[in-house]
């Protein structure tokens, strides 16, 4: 009777612990002196990790040149954020390739030291951000949980659980967590023209939006700080091409004589955006090598 016994319990220690592997486990603290930035990782074996990034971007805020205002705005917001003072959520929106996610990473290269970490959290996985800020609460440094390229569909879940943790939530904000949100789309859901059908019109003339676009609207309100980034005109353009040809060693003489090449450059690619400099500038210098 003894050894039935013995085999049963045996053999469910063996069926809970095939159990146990498939089930999701918590989220669990990683050690934060591995890194300054992690990435947050589903895994498909169930559970989730935060992974540390082991070669953050080296960009300094003195290498992105022609946004000095909204360089400015989020130099300020994130020095407030690191002094613990209060400080806002921000939504940077605008042309693509002009540098709103290298801003960030500025950022975070600028405030490391002084205790600046980042997570990034891709948007499929915002429905997690309740775990994420509770394995942080605890922590003394100050966290930017970042989201690049952020936009919606029509009721993707992360859309409400994006506005509950920003200004929704029962729960108190934790002081040492901002959210800073990168997207092409200024309300980050589609607008459509039949929506314009909506608004209402008083009899002095007032204008209200309806139901469909407040809601649309209402994300993006939630953000304490917007900061908004144009396309660069030509002088713009050539200005952070040279920027990054100095940054890529390359002499005064051979800057100047660079401005044809640049110009085409962006005339094949449709666009004179920052992201197009640094690329014509790294095939520019690795040529010249």
């Amino acid at each position: 009777m003894t050894d039935k016994l013995d085999l049963l319990i045996a053999r469910a220690d063996q069926l809970l612990a095939r159990i146990e592997t498939i089930l999701p486990r918590p989220l669990c603290a990683p050690d934060w002196g591995a890194a300054i930035a992690w990435r947050y990782r589903r895994r498909a074996s169930g559970g989730s990790t935060l992974d540390p990034v082991r070669h953050v971007a080296t960009l300094g805020l003195d290498d992105l040149k022609e946004i000095e205002p909204q360089k400015e705005k989020i130099r300020r917001n994130t020095e407030q954020f690191v002094s613990g003072k209060p400080a806002n959520n921000v939504l940077l929106t605008g042309a693509r390739g002009t540098g709103k996610s290298s801003l960030i990473k500025a950022c975070l290269n600028t405030y490391a030291p002084r205790g600046l970490r980042l997570i990034e959290v891709d948007k499929s996985d915002l429905t997690d951000l309740p775990d994420i800020v509770e394995v942080v609460a605890d922590r003394p440094e100050k966290f930017i949980v970042f989201c690049d390229d952020l936009s919606f569909d029509e009721g993707e879940p992360g859309y409400k659980a994006l506005k509950s943790i920003l200004d929704g939530s029962v729960a108190a904000a934790t002081p040492n967590v901002l959210i800073y949100a990168t997207s092409n789309r200024r309300h980050l859901l589609p607008e459509y023209m039949k929506e314009n059908l909506t608004y209402t019109h008083t009899d002095d003339g007032e204008v209200h939006p309806g139901e469909v676009v407040e809601e649309k609207i209402s994300l993006s309100e939630r953000f304490g700080l917007w900061v908004s980034f144009y396309p660069f005109n030509q002088d713009e353009y050539l200005a952070i091409a040279a920027q990054w040809l100095t940054h890529f060693g390359a002499a005064p003489e051979a800057i100047a004589a660079a401005r044809h090449e640049a110009l085409l450059w962006a005339l094949e690619r449709g666009s004179r955006s920052g992201r197009v400099a640094y690329q014509f500038a790294r095939d520019f210098a690795g040529r010249a090598q």
